[in-house]
């Protein structure tokens, strides 16, 4: 595995580095420590298999970038909790919204930045137009199957967490608009990347 990290570009390392210091900082008295250990089981599966895969499908420095992006926002999520980021607060004021839209924009976010690394890996194996619609396929795959673990987590293992982990915040449709918002950021994606490789 050191062998292999060595093949990895040093910016790459460095994005990497900076990740686990925030993640270690991030994990210092969270809101609910509960909470914070369930939302970052994903974290612990998933960054040493976005090594692997980086190792594997050499990802461009922007998808890494767009991983990191998208990871500190999770990290900063399950450290005040998505539905009570209180750093939040002011743009929901400040719009009069009637609930914290931070998970809202981290699940936008989500199809906006996860889209090309899934992109990068899928071009490997399919013509750039098959790609493009696997990849987005496989972003409302995922963001429907996470909304599914979270309703399982809270319904069978945590149900004390409740709210707190599905921030909900009174919206009965939240699971949907979560998942909304994750095809509209992958389709605007794609829409780019569709739109460069014409030029």
């Amino acid at each position: 595995m050191m062998t292999s990290l060595k093949k990895l570009p040093n910016i790459h390392k460095i994005i990497y580095c900076i990740f686990v210091l925030i993640w270690i900082s991030l994990a210092i008295n969270p809101q609910f420590r509960e909470d914070w250990l369930l939302e970052n089981i994903l974290v612990i599966i998933i960054f040493p298999t976005v090594i692997y895969l980086d190792i594997k499908y050499k990802f461009s420095t922007i998808a890494v970038i767009f991983l990191f992006l998208f990871g500190v926002l999770h990290l900063i999520g399950a450290h005040f909790t998505y539905s009570k980021m209180y750093y939040f607060d002011y743009i929901t004021t400040l719009f009069g919204f009637e609930r914290n839209h931070y998970d809202r924009i981290v699940h936008f976010l989500f199809g906006l930045l996860i889209y090309l690394p899934l992109y990068e890996m899928l071009i490997h194996y399919y013509r750039q137009k098959s790609a493009s619609n696997i990849a987005l396929l496989s972003i409302i795959a995922i963001a429907t199957i996470y909304e599914e673990i979270e309703w399982i987590a809270v319904e069978f293992f945590y149900s004390e967490l409740g709210a707190a982990f599905l921030g909900i915040q009174g919206d009965i449709w939240d699971a949907q608009k979560d998942i909304a918002l994750a095809i509209l950021g992958a389709i605007i994606t794609r829409a780019i990347i569709l739109y460069k490789s014409q030029k």
